[in-house]
């Protein structure tokens, strides 16, 4: 199992996972353009992806999506509660509803139901062979049903978005803050640490931390926040960024 994120931050997330024959994309906030770029600079083909998985609606993850439907036969996974807002946006045939649980390929694919202020969005636990990966961004908190299904994978991509004195003192205006901090927004580095500090385990091998605020973060803070909760741990801390495609991730 592999995993590149090609783009992350609040003004566009796309990644790739690629589990032997099996290729994913996870979500399209690039343009389409951008998108077949990237895939040629890494020696992949956009018609060699079985699917994309849109996490939710809003724009950073959704901004090509247009075009690559109108462009390709890919087939778009969503939730049923996005298709009203993806409707206009959707050009091909290839639509398919996810369940809670479902396969593509031999890759076994769990939703995790996030909570934020788009319709229906959610996370993913991708499970390929005997290796599994957490793929959680924007969300402003997660329900504690699905923490003992993401306990000791080998890879968590999971948000990392602001610190919380950075968020309060900084430019935005005070309904901003608001929406930030609230159950349906994003998660503190304070918080994803705390989240990690229970998740991982022995299988585990990397943390990629994801969607960091430009304005209300650093690098430096996201990941001072999470090592100090992983010490003594075995586990590489990586940061996804907004204009850097990361390495390829493999276990």
């Amino acid at each position: 199992m592999k995993i590149k994120t090609l783009a992350s931050g609040s003004k566009g997330n796309a990644s790739i996972i690629l589990c032997g024959k099996t290729k994913l994309l996870i979500d399209i906030g690039i343009s389409y353009l951008s998108l077949k770029r990237k895939l040629e600079e890494s020696k992949l083909c956009l018609e060699d992806f079985d699917a994309l998985l849109i996490t939710h609606t809003h724009a950073d993850h959704i901004k090509g999506l247009s075009s690559l439907t109108k462009h390709s036969n890919i087939c778009v996974y969503i939730k049923e509660g996005m298709y009203e807002d993806l409707k206009d946006k959707l050009y091909n045939d290839n639509i398919y509803y996810m369940e809670d649980e479902f396969m593509i390929r031999d890759v076994s694919i769990e939703l995790i139901h996030t909570s934020h202020d788009a319709p229906s969005s959610v996370g993913y636990i991708i499970t390929y062979q005997n290796k599994s990966l957490v793929y959680v961004t924007d969300t402003g908190y997660i329900n504690r049903n699905y923490l003992t299904k993401m306990k000791a994978k080998d890879i968590y991509l999971i948000e990392s978005n602001h610190d919380e004195k950075m968020l309060m003192e900084g430019p935005y205006p005070y309904y901003l803050k608001q929406r930030v901090i609230s159950d349906r927004g994003h998660l503190s580095n304070k918080t994803t640490a705390k989240y990690l500090e229970n998740l991982v385990g022995e299988n585990t091998k990397y943390v990629i931390l994801a969607h960091l605020s430009e304005k209300n973060n650093t690098e430096d803070l996201a990941k001072e926040a999470v090592c100090s909760k992983l010490e003594n741990k075995n586990i590489e801390v990586l940061i996804a960024r907004q204009e850097e495609e990361s390495p390829f991730i493999e276990v």
